[in-house]
């Protein structure tokens, strides 16, 4: 007969790290994402070689910031998805603290690629 008692390998509150993380992550995200999309109207009054300037450098600068705040919502997602255990406790909150930690970097990123006026 299959011994069928359960290990007590399960990490007491494993939710802690993952919560924290969504509750800093999500609001992050959509405050840069607005952030990153209200920007396209800083140059609405430029004209010629500047306004040329600043959409060329907003077109390659917009989908970096998307792309890194998917990122961020992934790793959040992955800090939730990784096995709730004593032996991932490190890799869950490591996870958990690199997503609310890439937000503003990826923010510093776009407003760097950006030509502003």
């Amino acid at each position: 007969m299959p011994d069928l008692t359960l290990d007590d390998d399960r990490a007491t509150g494993a939710w802690v790290a993952p919560l924290i993380s969504t509750l800093l992550t999500l609001p992050a995200c959509l405050a840069a994402w607005f952030f990153g999309g209200f920007s396209a109207m800083a140059c609405d009054a430029c004209d010629g070689t500047e306004a040329d300037r600043f959409e060329a450098s907003y077109a390659v600068a917009f989908p970096v910031l998307l792309g890194g705040l998917g990122v961020a919502l992934l790793l959040t997602a992955a800090s939730w998805a990784l096995p709730w255990e004593r032996r991932t406790t490190g890799r869950r909150v490591g996870v958990a603290l690199a997503a609310p930690a890439l937000v503003p970097c990826v923010c510093v990123v776009f407003a760097a690629l950006v030509e502003w006026p």
